[in-house]
């Protein structure tokens, strides 16, 4: 990797639009006032960067759940699985990973698995790390069928200033670990329930790479990580 691949980074089909409306009102805004322009072309370079999708070094380790999300750990919580994805009535471990505007905000599988639903739920914009957010807030939910018959769900929340969640994986898709399946807009969080008896490998305020990040080992009999900052 060069240095210019360091900055520059491929963008998601869904961002050229956008990107392409800010770029026009900074046309017209260096007309009006110079000034107004360069705040414009500040805007337009965040918006490139927002829907930025780099490419991601994936563990192919079998067994490993990876982070679907860029962003912050804001919650480890035990939690039932939103009901609309027909997942047993039964409180599992829910990790919760709050993307900010800066964050990359492409959504990847965490694991290999077969889609057995994908649930859309309209709801509220309050912030995306509150706790309540799981419950009251638009959201998503995909869950997955692993190899070894077990399930996860996977859910997109809609943040405070989120006002489109995108997934574009349909039932019965077989996803690969670390695929691409999802995209939320301008702030959100992506929970993840995990198996029963997993345990996280992961701490709350430790920052995650979506696809990278191992947030769980299946195989693994590893207790659950604490942390603390230095």
């Amino acid at each position: 990797m060069n240095m210019l691949d360091t900055f520059i980074k491929p963008m998601h089909p869904e961002g050229r639009k956008f990107v392409a409306i800010f770029a026009l009102i900074s046309l017209v805004l260096f007309v009006i006032w110079e000034p107004l322009g360069w705040l414009g072309l500040g805007a337009t370079i965040w918006c490139y960067y927002f829907f930025r999708d780099p490419r991601r070094a994936v563990p192919q380790r079998e067994g490993l759940l990876v982070s679907p999300a860029d962003g912050v750990i804001s919650l480890i919580e035990p939690a039932v699985p939103p009901a609309e994805l027909g997942l047993p009535d039964t409180a599992l471990t829910r990790v919760s990973v709050f993307m900010n505007v800066f964050n990359c905000h492409v959504n990847r599988a965490p694991i290999a698995g077969t889609v057995t639903a994908v649930a859309y739920r309209p709801g509220k914009f309050l912030n995306a790390s509150l706790d309540k957010a799981s419950v009251d807030n638009e959201r998503n939910g995909l869950a997955l069928r692993l190899a070894d018959g077990r399930q996860i769900a996977v859910v997109q929340i809609a943040g405070l200033v989120a006002r489109r969640i995108l997934c574009w994986t349909k039932p019965e898709t077989r996803l690969a670990t670390g695929e691409r399946f999802g995209l939320i807009r301008f702030g959100s969080r992506v929970d993840v329930y995990l198996p029963d008896g997993v345990a996280p490998l992961v701490a709350i305020g430790q920052t995650m790479v979506a696809g990278e990040t191992v947030i769980a080992d299946l195989a693994g009999t590893e207790p659950a990580r604490t942390a603390r900052t230095l």
